[in-house]
């Protein structure tokens, strides 16, 4: 983590220049005024973390965010990123917002060293997933942003995204990671498969008042909306600005996979 230490001085009366506090010229036109001289040390500070981390995927948006949130986390610390575009960049380059945070380079997946690593964060696309999470070590705690752990019948899975599943003997350990509902699964299981944005903000919602007996579970609309980020940092006409900008319309219709 990176910290600036401020020193500072002040003066009643006076201006700031660059040689020096004072201008005898400007004291009438400054008098009661407060100027403050700020210098900033910048140091990078590597506090040990509890749980040490790694971000498959850093690069994308779902990547950049976890990353985000982790760098600031007071228990977590992120010893290994991978982008394979990005190989041997910064996330600051990629993601100047992220520039003050002091992290690994982030390197080609194949070329990634897991023996400092606790636990990994996978933010890849889905389809890809399968095989890098198999090739893992058997001592890592996963969790899989992708779709690819999510459906439990591996038939359904090939239905909806057009490919077998590689890795059935995977997917009958993943637990599906809605905390609120299954938060005592989720802390035991190896593989998490966090869910997407559409069923998280229908089943929230949904579940207690179901299982309260609240609504009856048929003939349920969800009017649901989504920030065009949600289709990631590939080039598509459809999601470019002067497309999509001030404007909402609808895709994936009767066929979207959520």
């Amino acid at each position: 983590m990176s910290s600036a230490t401020f020193s500072s001085n002040f003066l009643q009366t006076g201006c700031l220049r660059k040689d020096g506090f004072n201008n005898p010229k400007d004291k009438k036109r400054n008098v009661g005024k407060v100027f403050v001289k700020c210098s900033v040390n910048t140091k990078t500070q590597k506090a040990e973390k509890e749980v040490r981390l790694g971000v498959l995927g850093a690069s994308g948006y779902t990547g950049s965010e976890i990353v985000r949130l982790l760098a600031n986390h007071p228990h977590f610390g992120i010893t290994l990123m991978t982008a394979d575009r990005k190989a041997g960049q910064s996330i600051g380059s990629v993601f100047p917002h992220l520039v003050s945070q002091n992290l690994p380079k982030m390197v080609a997946v194949k070329d990634a060293d897991f023996s400092d690593v606790d636990a990994v964060f996978c933010c890849l696309p889905h389809g890809t997933t399968q095989e890098i999470i198999k090739g893992l070590p058997k001592s890592l705690k996963i969790v899989d942003l992708s779709a690819d752990f999510r459906l439990r019948d591996i038939s359904e899975y090939e239905e909806w995204y057009g490919q077998a599943h590689r890795a059935p003997e995977l997917q009958k350990e993943a637990v599906y990671g809605l905390t609120e509902i299954s938060r005592e699964e989720v802390k035991s299981a190896r593989l998490v498969a966090n869910p997407g944005c559409y069923p998280t903000s229908v089943q929230l919602p949904l579940v207690p008042l179901i299982k309260a007996n609240l609504v009856q579970p048929k003939n349920i609309i969800i009017d649901s909306k989504s920030g065009v980020s949600g289709a990631g940092r590939g080039a598509k006409e459809a999601n470019l600005y002067t497309e999509i900008a001030e404007g909402i319309y609808s895709y994936g219709v009767t066929r979207h996979r959520h």
